[in-house]
C-alpha cells in the first residue's frame, strides 16, 4: 500500500501509525462479529483512511498550531477528496477503502464531517476506523499535540461512547484494551516520530 505510506508521509514519516491502525480495526472488527477474511480486508483497506491528504497543502499537514478556522475547512477535505480518489473501483478493498475515507470523521451524535451523518447511518467500517484513529492519534506522538497514556485514552473514549463512537465498538475496545495496549507497545519505536 504505497499510496497509504505517500499519504502519511507528506504529514511525517510515520509507516507505524498505519500499521498500528490496521491492527487495531483488526481487533475492532473481529470484536464486532466480522469474519477472519472480513476483518482483514477491512483493516488493509484501513490503510488508505488518509489518502485524501495527498491533495492538501503542505503548510495545513506541517502546521504544528492549531489550525485557523479557514484552514480546518480545508483539512476536513481530506475525507471526500479520498472517497474521490477510490471512488469507481471493482475492488472490494478499494470500495471499503472509499467507505472509509468518507466516513471515518462522522460521529455517532452526528457531529462529525463531512455529512454529519449519525448513529447507523455511519457505515460500520467507517465507525470502526474512527475509534482505531483516536486511539491511535491520542497516545502516539503528533506534532501539535502531547501524547497521553493508554490508560487516559482509554478513558476519553469510554466517556465518547454514545457520543462520538458506537457504544458497540466502544464496549469491544474496553473489552479488547489489553490487546490494543499491545500493539501500541509492539510498534518500531524508530517509526514512530519523535517523542
Amino acid at each position: 500500500m504505497l499510496t497509504a505510506y505517500i499519504a502519511e508521509l507528506a504529514e511525517w514519516d510515520n509507516r507505524a501509525h498505519l500499521e498500528r491502525i490496521r491492527r487495531y480495526a483488526y481487533l475492532l472488527a473481529v470484536g464486532a462479529g466480522f469474519g477472519h477474511d472480513e476483518a482483514e480486508l477491512l483493516s488493509v483497506a484501513c490503510l488508505l483512511h488518509d489518502i485524501g491528504k495527498i491533495t492538501q497543502p503542505v503548510a495545513i499537514l506541517s502546521k504544528t498550531s492549531r489550525l485557523e478556522p479557514e484552514e480546518y475547512k480545508i483539512a476536513e477535505r481530506h475525507a471526500q477528496d479520498g472517497a474521490r480518489l477510490l471512488a469507481g473501483s471493482d475492488s472490494a478493498v478499494l470500495q471499503t477503502a472509499e467507505a472509509i475515507a468518507l466516513t471515518h470523521h462522522e460521529r455517532w451524535d452526528g457531529s462529525g464531517y463531512p455529512n454529519g451523518l449519525s448513529g447507523e447511518a455511519i457505515p460500520m467500517t467507517g465507525r470502526i476506523m474512527a475509534v482505531a484513529d483516536v486511539f491511535d492519534a491520542l497516545t502516539t506522538w503528533r506534532s501539535y499535540k502531547a501524547v497521553i497514556e493508554p490508560e487516559a485514552a482509554l478513558g476519553l473514549i469510554e466517556t465518547s461512547s454514545r457520543t462520538l463512537f458506537d457504544p458497540k465498538l466502544v464496549s469491544v475496545f474496553v473489552d479488547r484494551f489489553p490487546d490494543f495496549k499491545a500493539v501500541l507497545h509492539s510498534h518500531d519505536p524508530k517509526l514512530a516520530g519523535p517523542r
